[in-house]
């Protein structure tokens, strides 16, 4: 069984984000890499940060957006919990990070992640076993 990676929000958001088109393909072929291998997991806070960064921030209608959230059923999602979140505040104090990055941190675990892709937090950094890698560098 290959090794499981957890996609923070900002690579959903870069693969329907037109203005960096080497970010936008990174992106796009990181989300098909990992929906083939089935080797992805997002968690339900990826998905409601990717609605609300999508309408707000992008402009994307809320119609587009939400057929976006249903071709990311590819993935397995990881249901946020009451003790997820006790755990990502007590990642995001551990390691000195925001409670939301911890509490993606906690979803990773969950699933049994292994690696990390994100922008938001350090490219080769370890936290709580999962290997953080920006894969825009």
């Amino acid at each position: 069984m290959a090794a499981t990676t957890f996609l923070d929000t900002n690579i959903l958001i870069y693969s329907v984000d037109r203005a960096d088109s080497s970010k936008q393909e990174t992106a796009i072929a990181l989300i098909a890499k990992h929906a083939t291998n089935r080797t992805g997991v997002i968690s339900t806070q990826v998905l409601q940060e990717f609605y609300s960064a999508a309408t707000r921030k992008l402009g994307i209608t809320p119609d587009t957006a939400k057929k976006h959230l249903q071709d990311l059923q590819i993935f397995d999602v990881v249901q946020v919990t009451q003790s997820m979140i006790e755990q990502g505040i007590d990642v995001s104090t551990r390691h000195n990070i925001s409670f939301w990055d911890g509490l993606i941190i906690a979803a990773a675990s969950t699933a049994h992640a292994t690696e990390l892709l994100s922008e938001d937090l350090n490219h080769g950094q370890d936290i709580e076993g999962i290997q953080i890698k920006n894969p825009f560098i």
